[in-house]
């Protein structure tokens, strides 16, 4: 893991340098697809392997991954942000789960992405800003997806409108769950289930660094294996 990780920060950089959508007052780099890996993997020939490939099936072909990089002050207001989005990304790390994409003017959360599993490998040393998650929160809220999508064929799960749903479960996993931030060194990895809730914690004033990178792969399964 600690090679792969080595040859993917050293092209992490090269794509910095050459810019890139940033959010959240130039404090967060997207990074969405911004690795140059392989199909299978791999990135400058070296494999993508490690303890992690015993707990999960591996997909036919790995997407290029997110090169998310959080920066010194994360996160910032930006213009057009809500004053209520931006405390909830503040004060409670923008807590979300993946694929639950926001649609329209009121943004309207929908099944769009029914990711497989979520594995996150640090590019760096820094801990500024780690990855949150609330232990335990999977079961509240793939029990709550299942009742929105009850009876339903699974070609239908994208057209249902889970806001309330989603937020009430959220709601509830923040009650009853433990706050829990991950911290994890180059060469470690960290495998999320698909449907825990997490986040990013801001960076702490009196942290170290000046940018924090990870590189994450979220590959999609079909929407009737996500539940």
């Amino acid at each position: 893991m600690a090679r792969w990780v080595a040859a993917a920060k050293s092209a992490a950089v090269e794509v910095l340098a050459n810019g890139g959508e940033r959010r959240h007052g130039n404090t967060w780099f997207v990074g969405v697809d911004a690795l140059p890996n392989a199909p299978d993997g791999s990135i400058g020939g070296v494999p993508l392997a490690g303890a992690w490939q015993a707990h999960i099936k591996p997909p036919p072909s790995w997407h290029r991954a997110q090169l998310s990089v959080v920066f010194r002050g994360y996160p910032q207001q930006d213009p057009g942000e809500s004053d209520a989005a931006h405390r909830f990304r503040r004060d409670r790390d923008a807590a979300h789960v993946d694929g639950l994409l926001p649609e329209g003017p009121q943004k309207r959360r929908h099944l769009r992405e029914p990711h497989g599993f979520i594995l996150g490998l640090p590019l760096d040393e820094v801990r500024a800003s780690p990855l949150v998650v609330w232990r335990g929160s999977h079961d509240i809220m793939r029990a709550a997806f299942r009742q929105a999508f009850a009876g339903l064929p699974p070609a239908q799960w994208g057209d249902v409108d889970v806001t309330e749903v989603y937020q009430a479960a959220r709601r509830e996993a923040f009650a009853c769950f433990d706050r829990v931030e991950v911290m994890a060194a180059p060469g470690q990895a960290v495998l999320l289930d698909r449907h825990i809730l997490h986040g990013v914690a801001p960076w702490a004033q009196d942290a170290d660094g000046q940018m924090r990178m990870v590189a994450y792969f979220r590959p999609q399964i079909s929407i009737e294996d996500w539940l």
